[in-house]
């Protein structure tokens, strides 16, 4: 059976290397979130090799929060840095399941963690990581930094000015950024475009700060887009303007 093509075979791709950042929701169940859904999964992995055989360098970082969410531990009394190293595990899990499949949807990739899993994943090393994204493979991060108090949302920014990645794109459930709540405020207005600055004078619900202060003093661009729609990644790295940019200007 031919793989599907979602749109975004065209040259030139105005991206050569991309960091895509994924919630662990996405690869889990449609209507919960919860768990690991091999459809979900299996998605989400064939429109990346997709991108990955028209020579697009990507790099991925997992979230977690379909396994586990290390902030509801910590309520319960766990300390902090605990809770988030269980958040982190949960991340490896994401990427060990991605990478499998992936790697059945025709490409070559690599999963790489913060925390040494020797057994499971290479340690992170970025010059290792280039090498892999050179040479053609998706590499796919988990383990978010490594270190406990910092989302994955920042290990994706981290990663991504690392990598020396083109733009950060963030897959959502929604269309872009909102000046409030949609699905609770039929008056929410969705942005185009918006500057670092104003997602952090404006408080919106994008990223964390500190994602966004690192994308800003790296110069790195930001695209949130909804990845539930079928052939969105595609789109959104063949140039496509799909959801919100943020950056600069």
């Amino acid at each position: 059976m031919a793989t599907p093509s979602f749109g975004f075979m065209s040259p030139p791709m105005p991206y050569q290397r991309v960091l895509l950042k994924l919630s662990g929701e996405s690869l889990g169940d449609p209507v919960t979130g919860h768990g690991i859904d091999p459809d979900s999964v299996n998605r989400v992995a064939v429109e990346v090799a997709e991108v990955a055989r028209t020579g697009v360098q990507v790099a991925i970082v997992t979230g977690g929060g379909n396994i586990l969410r290390g902030a509801q531990f910590s309520q319960l009394g766990a300390a902090r840095a605990s809770a988030d190293y269980m958040g982190m595990l949960g991340t490896v899990i994401n990427g060990i399941a991605l990478t499998e499949a992936i790697e059945q949807a025709g490409a070559a990739a690599r999963l790489m963690t913060a925390l040494e899993i020797k057994q499971v994943a290479e340690p992170f090393v970025r010059r290792r990581a280039l090498r892999h994204l050179e040479k053609g493979r998706v590499v796919v991060l988990a383990a978010g930094t490594g270190n406990p108090f910092f989302t994955t949302d920042t290990a994706a920014s981290l990663r991504a000015t690392e990598l020396g990645c083109d733009v950060l794109l963030k897959a959502t459930k929604v269309d872009g950024v909102y000046s409030s709540d949609p699905a609770t405020d039929p008056d929410a207005v969705r942005y185009e475009r918006l500057t670092y600055m104003e997602v952090l004078s404006q408080g919106l619900r994008v990223m964390d700060g500190t994602a966004i202060t690192l994308s800003m003093e790296s110069k790195l661009p930001v695209v949130v887009f909804d990845m539930f729609t079928p052939g969105n990644i595609g789109r959104v790295i063949g140039g496509e303007p799909l959801g919100t940019r943020i950056d600069a200007e």
